[in-house]
C-alpha cells in the first residue's frame, strides 16, 4: 500500500514536468517564426498542455504507452533475475540482498524507472518540437504547405489557411503565399470549416 501511496504522491510532480516539457516543446516549435508562444498563452492553455499534446498525436499516446508496457515487463525481468550481478548495478548493491520481497525490489526500481521515463519524455516532446520546428520553417521557405482549414471572420471574409496552433485564445496560421505567420484573437473568428481532412478520406 505504501509503494502505491508513493507513486500517487509523485503523479502532481509528474504533471508539472509534462507541463514544463509542453512549454519547451511549444516555445522550441515557435522559436523559428519570432513567437514567443508563452505571451499567447492562458493559464489554462498551460495547464491543460500536456494533455492537448497527446490527444493531439495518437501516435504520441501508443508511443508512451509502449515505453511503460516494456518498463513492466523489464521490472519484472529484473525481479526474477535479480541475484545477478547486472541487476545489482541497476539496483545497488546496497538497495537489496538475495532475501529481498518483490516489493522490496520495486520500491529499489522506482527511481531508476522515473529518472528513465523523464529522459524518455523529455526525449520525445523536445523531439517533436524541435522536428516540427524545423519541418514547418523549411515548408514555409519552400512555400509548400496545404490548407487545412476554412476560416471565416466575423466582417464575412472566408480564406483558406494552414493552422500552426491554437489556444484558447488565438489562432496561429499560415495564408497561401505568405510566409509571416498570422495570430487572430479567437473572437474575430465567426466559424472554422476543415478542409483537406485526410482522416476522413
Amino acid at each position: 500500500m505504501k509503494y502505491l501511496e508513493r507513486i500517487q504522491s509523485l503523479l502532481p510532480l509528474g504533471y508539472l514536468y509534462l507541463i514544463v516539457l509542453g512549454l519547451l516543446k511549444e516555445s522550441i516549435l515557435f522559436y523559428p517564426l519570432g513567437i514567443n508562444i508563452i505571451q499567447y498563452s492562458s493559464i489554462t492553455d498551460i495547464l491543460i498542455s500536456p494533455i492537448s499534446d497527446l490527444s493531439s498525436s495518437p501516435k504520441l499516446i501508443i508511443l508512451i504507452a509502449l515505453v511503460f508496457i516494456i518498463l513492466y515487463f523489464y521490472q519484472n525481468y529484473i525481479i526474477t533475475h535479480n541475484h545477478l550481478t547486472w541487476a545489482h548495478k541497476i539496483l545497488g548493491q546496497n538497495a537489496i540482498s538475495l532475501n529481498s520481497t518483490k516489493r522490496e525490489i520495486q520500491k529499489a526500481l522506482l527511481p531508476v524507472f522515473i529518472g528513465f521515463i523523464a529522459f524518455e519524455l523529455f526525449v520525445i516532446f523536445i523531439g517533436l518540437g524541435v522536428g516540427k520546428g524545423i519541418t514547418l520553417s523549411k515548408r514555409i521557405k519552400q512555400n509548400s504547405l496545404s490548407a487545412n482549414y476554412r476560416i471565416n471572420s466575423n466582417s464575412g471574409k472566408s480564406e483558406d489557411i494552414y493552422i500552426v496552433e491554437l489556444n484558447s485564445s488565438y489562432y496561429f496560421y499560415l495564408t497561401k503565399g505568405n510566409q509571416n505567420l498570422k495570430i487572430a484573437p479567437i473572437e474575430t473568428i465567426n466559424s472554422l470549416e476543415v478542409i483537406n481532412n485526410k482522416n476522413a478520406k
